[in-house]
């Protein structure tokens, strides 16, 4: 696939270098720094830098679902004036993600119009996959961090003393289910699209397409008498479901061939979709045209990269969950924790 070996540029096709034996098995994350309020350590101690405004900049791409976890994170957490974003082009090419127009990446690297020019100006020697999203520091020219999961909990905390933004989506009372829902939905369906778009065998297609709809199945379950999938509260989970779900019918069902059924096939899956992509703020991090195009351009699933004209989406249709008791996004304060009704939600 595309990627840097001892810092060079070797072209490739999209995801060769991450099949084995057939089966989609996904590089890891490298970068895994942290950003805290004051610059004490991180998780695991591992090393942080102190949030301040302007100094930290997100690089995302619309197609990517890890990506758009960020992107949700950064608006509802009412950020965007804090971390600027540059969104790459909507097809992943023989350059891996580029920018359109020269993106300004701080004062220690400058224009930069390939991706891994981050990648290069924070290891000279690095080899591996170039991916999105990362969190750089325009003051150091350096990656944080470019691991999703990371970047969506330092988003949640980190500047809050900034925006005086308390939601949490992460609380610690609810942080036992949202692993195990977060564990479950990563490997069978975040993922599980991926093993079975980018299976060499029919084993593995069958294994991968499986483990989706199985995922799927139970989930519509869930969701029937229960609002959000940590109960009444919505959290990082949710996000996590979301960005795999807002893509599922424009490009997983046809180009990653998850055809069993579709998601408008899943009644409880699909007014959740509907009410998640109606939340202030969160259509606009969600651009379907990006979204087609990308996954249709990969050659090495779609060799005519014909990208086809449906379906025709769409998510603000009204939903239904307000048949279901919830309470909208936990608050933290000093003295209590409380949620918020999404009446109140403030971005």
């Amino acid at each position: 696939m595309p990627g840097l070996v001892n810092g060079k540029w070797v072209k490739g096709s999209v995801a060769e270098g991450e099949i084995d034996d057939g089966a989609f098995r996904r590089e890891p994350t490298r970068f895994r720094d942290w950003i805290t309020p004051d610059g004490s350590p991180g998780p695991d101690d591992r090393r942080a830098f102190p949030a301040e405004p302007g100094r930290y900049q997100l690089f995302v791409a619309y197609l990517c679902p890890w990506a758009s976890r960020a992107l949700i994170l950064r608006k509802l957490k009412g950020l965007g004036a804090l971390i600027p974003v540059s969104v790459a082009d909507a097809v992943l090419g023989e350059e891996g993600w580029t920018y359109a127009k020269v993106e300004d990446a701080g004062p220690r690297l400058g224009a930069i119009d390939r991706h891994y020019q981050l990648y290069t100006a924070t290891d000279p020697g690095y080899s591996g996959k170039v991916s999105v999203p990362v969190l750089w520091d325009r003051e150091q020219g350096r990656i944080v961090n470019n691991e999703s999961a990371d970047i969506v909990r330092i988003l949640n905390t980190a500047f809050d003393h900034l925006t005086g933004n308390d939601l949490d989506f992460y609380p610690e009372p609810l942080r036992h289910e949202i692993d195990a829902w977060n564990a479950l939905i990563y490997e069978t369906l975040n993922n599980g699209v991926y093993r079975a778009g980018f299976a060499k065998s029919q084993a593995h297609y069958d294994a991968a397409v499986s483990d989706v709809f199985e995922t799927l199945d139970r989930l519509e379950c869930q969701l029937n008498n229960q609002r959000y999938l940590a109960g009444h509260y919505l959290t990082e989970a949710d996000w996590r479901l979301f960005v795999t779900l807002v893509r599922f019918d424009a490009a997983y069902h046809g180009a990653f061939k998850c055809n069993i059924r579709r998601l408008e096939d899943y009644p409880n899956l699909s007014n959740y979709l509907r009410e998640l992509y109606q939340w202030p703020g969160v259509r606009e991090t969600v651009n379907l045209q990006h979204i087609k195009k990308g996954y249709y351009s990969i050659t090495a699933i779609n060799p005519t990269r014909i990208v086809p004209s449906g379906p025709v989406l769409d998510f603000d249709r009204p939903h239904d969950r307000d048949r279901l008791e919830g309470q909208g996004v936990w608050r933290r304060s000093s003295t209590c924790v409380h949620g918020a009704r999404r009446s109140s939600f403030s971005q």
